[in-house]
């Protein structure tokens, strides 16, 4: 694998947002709640505007969320968000929507979409969330399939490393994403308050200071019935590890400017 160290080109800086939601089970009501989010983040300037996983829909569980899932082809919220986008020329990163891609299996899926509407990569999760501990047991997998292909598309000339939630505990994913030219990643996610209260700011500033990459990290917050509770505390995070924004309890966007100059 090689490395792609050729800055020259990149834009100096941008703006940035993260949306942060308490999605629920409406997958109408989760559409307009994360637009009008969307909106207010781009009205303040941002060009890069970022939501959590499961933006459109928090199920009781994996089986209650495949029977509520779309393909990509009948999914209300493409269109909606393309067309968000290409009104607001910004580009445009949905954590994940449930993608259903058998009767029996869905994919955690983000979507890039860019200013002119069009959907530029897609990013199937790649570490499943499977845990058998005492307190704790999920099986992602029993519904899900996981993903096995490593993106850094391009965002106005900057490698964005796309990943998603319990990806975040695998350092290795991230080394490969910077190696393949990735100068900040997403992190879609709806990590527990159970873990996140312990290690949602360590890992996400471990992952910053590693990679020396900027790290966005929208996460779900609050109690969605059925679901466990999603901790929120959404950050942007700068390659020296500084929290340049981090987001309070309740529905929200936070702005970071992020300067590529001071990174290289």
């Amino acid at each position: 694998m090689a490395a792609r160290f050729c800055y020259a080109d990149t834009m100096t800086s941008f703006l940035a947002a993260c949306v942060k939601l308490c999605s629920g089970d409406d997958v109408a009501e989760n559409i307009a709640t994360a637009s009008a989010l969307i909106r207010e983040a781009a009205a303040q300037g941002a060009q890069f505007i970022a939501t959590p996983e499961n933006t459109t829909l928090m199920a009781p569980d994996a089986g209650a969320k495949l029977a509520r899932s779309f393909d990509e082809a009948q999914d209300p919220a493409l269109p909606a968000f393309a067309a968000l986008a290409k009104e607001l020329g910004i580009t445009l990163s949905i954590g994940s929507l449930a993608i259903k891609v058998s009767e029996t299996k869905t994919a955690n899926r983000s979507f890039l979409i860019g200013p002119d509407g069009r959907i530029a990569a897609r990013y199937s999760k790649i570490h499943l969330f499977d845990v058998d501990i005492p307190g704790a047991v999920a099986k992602e997998s029993a519904n899900v399939t996981a993903g096995s292909e490593l993106l850094v598309p391009e965002v106005d000339g900057v490698g964005l490393g796309m990943t998603i939630c319990y990806d975040l505990r695998f350092p290795e994913l991230y080394r490969k994403l910077t190696l393949l030219g990735a100068r900040m990643v997403t992190v879609p996610s709806a990590f527990t308050e159970r873990t996140g209260r312990d290690h949602w700011e360590g890992l996400l500033r471990a992952r910053a200071i590693e990679n020396q990459v900027f790290v966005l990290a929208s996460n779900q917050f609050g109690t969605t019935p059925g679901t466990p509770t999603s901790y929120g505390r959404s950050m942007i995070i700068d390659p020296w590890g500084t929290v340049l924004a981090q987001a309070g309890d309740s529905e929200s966007v936070i702005w970071a400017d992020l300067d590529f100059a001071r990174q290289d």
